[in-house]
Parts: structure tokens; C-alpha cells; sequence
């Protein structure tokens, strides 16, 4: 999934998507946004017997030594964690949506296995996505003008840190223009886009 976000130095808006989502006019530049993993979980409100699953599901691994099993569906295309307990959390969604469309599928598939499954809590926990800024940073120049709330240690690791704490949002910003965005929610991480693209803008390098 994408998200167009049009961003100028000091003000930033999320737009629906277009397909010309990289572009230049007017001091406005549009960046995607491009979502990468989103993170959910729900409750089936009964016991699950995880060697049933095991045997008769498909696309299954029983992994007893950690007490929970490992489904996988095609479309759309996730992976779940299912405990015994009833608790399932699903992985490699790339849109909200299609995060809940992939929890209500596999509900359906537990039900056909005989579980008194009902869907439930469902929440989005956790959202990764990517974004490319046009063009370089002078990360340590970054780094000095946000303290505390931007960390940089080259040695350890490439990107400067920067957590943006009324978003629960942390963002990864590469030398190259690069970022990173984890947040609770998609809302959340274009936000925290829109809030680090004047900063980020402030630091930019002439290098290309």
C-alpha cells in the first residue's frame, strides 16, 4: 500500500494516492509513503487446540516447543500466531484493510475446523512502512538540531534515530535520504512524516 504525502518545507498533507506520487511543483514535493508490514491482533474467545490445527489445517508449522502454531494464507497474503489461548496476531499485511480481511479469513478457517470461534478485539498493534526524501541528509547536522529527541551512534548503526512520543512513532533516517517509519497505526505514520519533513528539510545535503 501506498500513501501520497505532499510535503513542503514547513507544512505537509496525506492525500489519496496518485500515480505520478513522486514529483515537484509549486515548492510542493509528493512522497509515498509505501507500507511494508502492518502488525494486528485478535481473540477467538474459545480454546484452540493447537495440535488439531496442526494436523488438519493447511499451510500450517506446529512449533510446540514455544506453544503456539504458525498459519499462512495466500490472499491476502499474512502469517499468523495462534495460541491455544485464543489470542492471534497476524503479520505481512500491507494496508490496514487487508489486515483485517486476512484475521476475518483466517477466523473462517478455524471455524471450519471445528472451533467455536468468534472475532474479536480485533486491533492494528503496529504499522512499518518506507519513504524516500529527495535527497540527502547531513545526519549529524539532524542529530544536533533535534536533542534529546534525535540519536545518532554511527558505529552501531547507519540511521539517526528520532521518536515522536504523541505519535508513539519512532522514524529511521538514512544519509541517502531514506526513512523508516513505525507507529500503532497508518494515521499515525503519515503524520509523523508531515512532522519530520521540515526537519529533515532543514538538514538536507547537496550531495546526490
Amino acid at each position: 500500500m501506498k500513501i501520497d504525502c505532499v510535503c513542503t518545507s514547513w507544512y505537509a498533507s496525506v492525500r489519496t494516492l496518485r500515480p505520478d506520487s513522486l514529483m515537484e511543483a509549486n515548492n510542493d514535493v509528493a512522497l509515498d509513503i509505501i507500507i511494508t508490514n502492518v502488525v494486528s491482533v485478535f481473540r477467538t474467545r474459545c480454546h484452540l487446540n493447537l495440535r488439531t490445527i496442526a494436523l488438519e489445517g493447511s499451510n500450517v508449522i506446529y512449533k510446540p516447543e514455544v506453544g503456539k502454531v504458525l498459519m499462512k494464507l495466500r490472499k491476502p497474503r499474512i502469517t499468523a500466531s495462534i495460541w491455544s489461548s485464543g489470542k492471534i496476531i497476524c503479520t505481512g499485511a500491507t494496508s490496514e484493510e487487508e489486515a483485517k480481511l486476512g484475521a476475518r479469513r483466517l477466523a473462517r478457517c478455524l471455524q471450519k475446523l471445528g472451533f467455536k470461534v468468534k472475532f474479536t478485539a480485533f486491533k492494528v498493534v503496529n504499522v512499518l512502512a518506507v519513504c524516500t526524501m529527495p535527497f540527502h541528509i547531513h545526519l549529524i547536522q539532524f542529530t544536533k538540531n533535534n536533542r534529546p529527541i534525535a540519536s545518532y551512534e554511527p558505529e552501531l548503526h547507519p540511521a539517526a534515530s528520532y521518536r515522536i512520543k504523541n505519535l508513539k512513532a519512532t522514524v529511521q533516517v538514512f544519509s541517502t535520504g531514506s526513512i523508516t517509519v513505525t507507529g500503532p497505526n497508518v494515521r499515525h505514520v503519515a503524520m509523523a512524516v508531515e512532522q519530520i519533513y521540515p526537519l529533515l528539510f532543514e538538514c538536507k545535503s547537496t550531495m546526490r
